[in-house]
C-alpha cells in the first residue's frame, strides 16, 4: 500500500477538518476606538456621575446662601423697611456707616476679643481633657459622656438655665453666701469688668465637649508603635506628649480652631437669650449678629441690617480664605495627595 493513514492525499491539499492555509480565515474583529476617544468618553461619563451627585447639594447652596447672600447685598443699597418693594436708593451710604459707627467698632472688639479668649481657653483645656480621657481609667465613658453632654443642649436651654442662675439673685450668689464665699458674689451679667469673662465661661462650658471629641478622634488616628518606641528609647510621658503626640494631632487642632473662628464670628443665640440686644451693648458683650438684629430688624430698618449682615459674610469670608491660605494649605494638599494615591 502506497499510502498510509498519516500521509497527506496525493494532490498535496491538507484534510478538511485541519487548519491550514487553504481553510476559510476568520471574521475580523472590529477595530478598537483609538485612545483619545476612549478618554473623551471616560471624561464625560466622570462629568456626568460629579453633576448627578453634586447636583442636589449645588442647588441647595444656591437657593440657601448665594442666593440670600445677593439679596440681601441688594437690599443693603436701599433704606427699606422690610414691606413693599425697596424704592428709597442710598447707594453705599448703609456701608459707610457702619464702618463709621462707634457701635459696631465697639461689637467687632467684642467679637475679637470672644474669638481670641475662645480659642486660648478651650485648646488647651480640650486638649489635657483628651490626653486624659485617653488614657485607661476608670469611667472614663462616663466623663465623656458627661463633657460632651452640654454641646447637644439647645443653646436656648443652655442661655435661659445660665440666665437665671447669674442673676443679682440667682442660684451662684446664694450658694457663695451659704459657703461663706459672700464677698464674691457679683452681677454677672450687668457688670461690663466681669460680663465678657461671665460670657466666656459658658462658651467653654457648651461647646468644650465639641473640642474633647474632635482631640479624641486625632489620638485615635496617631500609632501607638510610636510611643512605644520612644519609651524603650527613655523618653518620659511629656516629651512624647511635645514631640509625637501635638506635632501629629496638629490637623485635628488646626480644623477645631477654624470652626472655632468661624463660630465666634458668627456667635448670637447664647448673648441674645441671655442679654438680650440691649443689655448686651452695655455689659459689654454684644456681637456683630447682635448688633445686626439691634440695628436692622429691632429698629425696623432692614435695609441697614441687610448690609450688616453682607458686611459680616464678607469678614467671615475673608478669614476663612487667609486661615486656608497660611495654616490649613499643608493639610488639604496632604489629603488631596493621599486621595489621588
Amino acid at each position: 500500500m502506497s499510502n498510509t493513514l498519516g500521509t497527506e492525499p496525493a494532490d498535496g491539499h491538507q484534510s478538511q477538518g485541519t487548519p491550514g492555509a487553504g481553510s476559510a480565515a476568520p471574521s475580523a474583529r472590529p477595530a478598537p476606538p483609538p485612545a483619545a476617544a476612549r478618554r473623551r468618553r471616560g471624561r464625560a461619563k466622570l462629568r456626568f456621575e460629579i453633576a448627578l451627585l453634586s447636583g442636589p447639594a449645588i442647588l441647595v447652596f444656591l437657593a440657601f446662601v448665594i442666593f440670600p447672600v445677593a439679596l440681601a447685598a441688594f437690599y443693603g443699597f436701599y433704606r427699606w423697611h422690610g414691606y413693599g418693594p425697596p424704592t428709597d436708593w442710598v447707594g453705599l451710604n448703609n456701608y459707610k456707616l457702619i464702618l463709621t459707627d462707634p457701635a459696631f467698632q465697639q461689637v467687632l472688639w467684642h467679637t475679637g476679643v470672644i474669638l481670641v479668649l475662645s480659642l486660648a481657653v478651650q485648646g488647651p483645656l480640650a486638649i489635657v481633657l483628651a490626653l486624659l480621657l485617653n488614657q485607661r481609667i476608670r469611667g472614663r465613658s462616663a466623663i465623656r459622656i458627661l463633657i460632651f453632654v452640654p454641646y447637644v443642649v439647645s443653646e436656648v436651654i443652655v442661655g435661659t438655665g445660665w440666665s437665671l442662675m447669674l442673676q443679682s439673685n440667682g442660684a451662684l450668689n446664694d450658694l457663695l453666701r451659704h459657703v461663706g464665699l459672700g464677698f464674691l458674689q457679683a452681677d454677672w451679667l450687668a457688670d461690663p469688668d466681669l460680663a465678657i469673662w461671665t460670657l466666656l465661661g459658658i462658651i467653654s462650658w457648651k461647646y468644650i465637649g465639641f473640642a474633647v471629641i474632635l482631640m479624641l478622634a486625632g489620638l485615635q488616628s496617631i500609632p501607638e508603635e510610636l510611643s512605644e518606641a520612644a519609651q524603650i528609647d527613655g523618653a518620659s510621658y511629656w516629651q512624647i506628649q511635645r514631640r509625637i503626640t501635638l506635632p501629629l494631632l496638629g490637623p485635628t487642632i488646626r480644623i477645631w480652631a477654624f470652626l472655632s473662628i468661624i463660630g465666634s464670628l458668627q456667635l448670637f443665640d447664647l448673648v441674645y437669650i441671655i442679654w438680650g440686644p440691649y443689655v448686651a451693648g452695655t455689659a459689654g458683650t454684644s456681637t456683630m449678629a447682635i448688633y445686626m438684629v439691634g440695628q436692622g430688624r429691632n429698629a425696623g430698618n432692614y435695609g441697614y441690617g441687610s448690609a450688616i449682615a453682607v458686611v459680616m459674610f464678607l469678614i467671615s469670608l475673608v478669614v476663612a480664605l487667609l486661615y486656608q491660605r497660611f495654616l490649613l494649605r499643608r493639610d488639604l494638599q496632604g489629603a488631596i495627595t493621599e486621595g489621588a494615591s
